[in-house]
């Protein structure tokens, strides 16, 4: 049988959903920590190893609940899409799919409005779940939301809208930008033209602007059409070719594409339909939070491509600084995930006077899933972290960087260990910026079973550490959802 590194080791899926109360506890979990953490990743059933994309699994969110010192219970649950429920032997969930992407959200999960949401790139909608965990059904913001979504909304910490960038390749030569109040509704949508249809898989936010990240990983008709009968795959692809990142397609249109095409065919790296296009120009562009399309400005950057920024703020001298995790290139040769070059910690600062971009290097280790205290999104943050990956490991320690002071800290969890994302919450409302908890996910190889690592995070020692009945895949992303008074 052929290998596939993405169903091997701790990649591996697990089987069974959980609900177990009173986990161990090791340590002192801090009185004030009154919620929930959630994580998300692919968990495929029944994947091929020959065919599977790491992207492409079922959705399992895992998630930990603490309260007065304890933690109250561990479970983790499938994210129901229609398939993933025929899978299942269940009924579908409620709601109807955006243009027949009837895929299980497998890339965050977060908390607004009172509701906890799954989330998924490229055309599907969201998913809400209960604070169990259940699946209640597709989400599209109380009627508000006009087609698919993003993976990766930000919040602005000074008004609680929840703001987004979202893109699908039904949608021709444009990316769309939506603003979502505190009541769960969208306000604000504006449609962006970009070069054709790109891979965003996220986005930053100042003060002023909007960032907008439209790099060489764009909509490949050809992988899109593999999955095609081979009597129409020609046809289909050339129908692609003509319309795809060009004109706009009508819903019901582009699901019968789909279908036909084969590009719903389950978990299939050979028809993921994203690769690299070196003939596709590398930009950023600064759309004014309140401003319309006409309004962007481009600047060019050099070729590369950027999964996850750290932050983004407005300098005192007028320039825009973002601070990015940086591929050289992904998808040119390896379709089953991102491993063409180590990403690094990049500094972009746009001078909107010049109509230039200055790039320089701030950390040369290979690292992802970088996060800040996000009380700090879009304004000028001295700390961020990343998951570390030193030569030939998955991922076994949590980098620290002062980008005021210069320098950094590091915490290795040992040879074998593999983290996911660690993310800050703040000891007190108004606690300074590294006065808080960093909390993930961290796999111990050797009695395979995954803890809930709970660090300071001006030290990186270890504050507390819940003992899981399980192990938790290697995923995406997670968050922190306090509990609502």
């Amino acid at each position: 049988m052929p290998s596939n590194p993405y169903l091997e080791g701790n990649y591996a899926p697990v089987r069974e959903e959980l609900t177990v109360t009173d986990l161990p506890v090791s340590g002192h979990i801090p009185d004030h920590l009154d919620g929930r953490y959630l994580r998300i990743g692919p968990n495929p059933i029944g994947a091929d190893p020959a065919t599977y994309h790491w992207f492409l699994g079922d959705g399992m969110v895992h998630g930990v609940r603490l309260r007065d010192g304890r933690a109250q219970w561990y479970r983790n649950r499938f994210v129901r899409s229609g398939e993933t429920a025929r899978r299942l032997g269940e009924a579908a969930p409620p709601g109807r799919p955006h243009a027949g992407l009837d895929l299980s959200p497998n890339t965050n999960v977060i908390g607004h409005a009172g509701q906890t949401i799954a989330l998924i790139e490229a055309g599907p909608r969201p998913i809400a779940l209960s604070d169990e965990l259940e699946t209640v059904g597709r989400c599209d913001f109380d009627g508000t939301l006009a087609g698919g979504y993003t993976a990766h909304p930000h919040v602005d910490p000074e008004t609680g809208e929840l703001h987004a960038l979202s893109y699908f390749w039904g949608w021709g030569n444009r990316v769309r930008y939506t603003v979502t109040g505190v009541d769960g509704r969208v306000r604000r949508s504006v449609d962006i033209p970009v070069t054709g249809s790109p891979m965003i898989h996220d986005f930053s936010l100042t003060d002023r602007y909007v960032v907008i990240y439209d790099l060489p990983v764009t909509f490949d008709v050809r992988r899109a059409g593999r999955g095609a009968p081979a009597p129409i795959r020609p046809m289909a692809i050339a129908t692609l070719s003509t319309i795809v990142g060009r004109l706009p397609i009508p819903e019901r249109l582009a699901a019968m594409m789909i279908r036909s095409s084969g590009q719903s065919a389950p978990y299939s790296a050979d028809s993921f339909p994203y690769s690299w296009n070196p003939r596709y120009p590398a930009r950023v562009g600064l759309l004014p939070r309140e401003g319309t399309a006409a309004d962007v400005r481009w600047f060019d950057v050099e070729p590369c491509y950027v999964f996850h920024p750290l932050n983004a703020f407005d300098a005192d001298d007028g320039s825009v600084v973002l601070d990015v995790v940086r591929h050289p290139k992904v998808f040119a040769t390896e379709f089953r995930g991102p491993a063409e070059g180590p990403p690094t910690l990049d500094r972009w600062t746009v001078d909107l006077a010049a109509g230039k971009v200055r790039e320089e290097r701030l950390d040369d280790r290979s690292q992802e899933f970088p996060r800040i205290d996000e009380r700090r999104t879009g304004r000028r943050h001295r700390y961020g972290y990343a998951v570390g990956f030193a030569a030939g490991d998955d991922g076994d320690q949590i980098i620290k960087h002062d980008l005021a002071g210069g320098g950094s800290q590091t915490r290795r969890f040992g040879p074998g260990w593999q983290l996911s994302e660690f993310v800050f919450v703040p000891n007190r409302p108004d606690a300074d910026e590294a006065d808080g908890v960093l909390m993930g996910y961290a796999y111990d190889p050797a009695c395979d079973r995954s803890q809930l690592a709970l660090l300071d995070a001006a030290t990186l020692e270890s504050v507390a550490t819940v003992q899981l009945p399980a192990r938790v895949p290697q995923g995406f992303h997670g968050n922190w959802l306090p509990t609502q008074a």
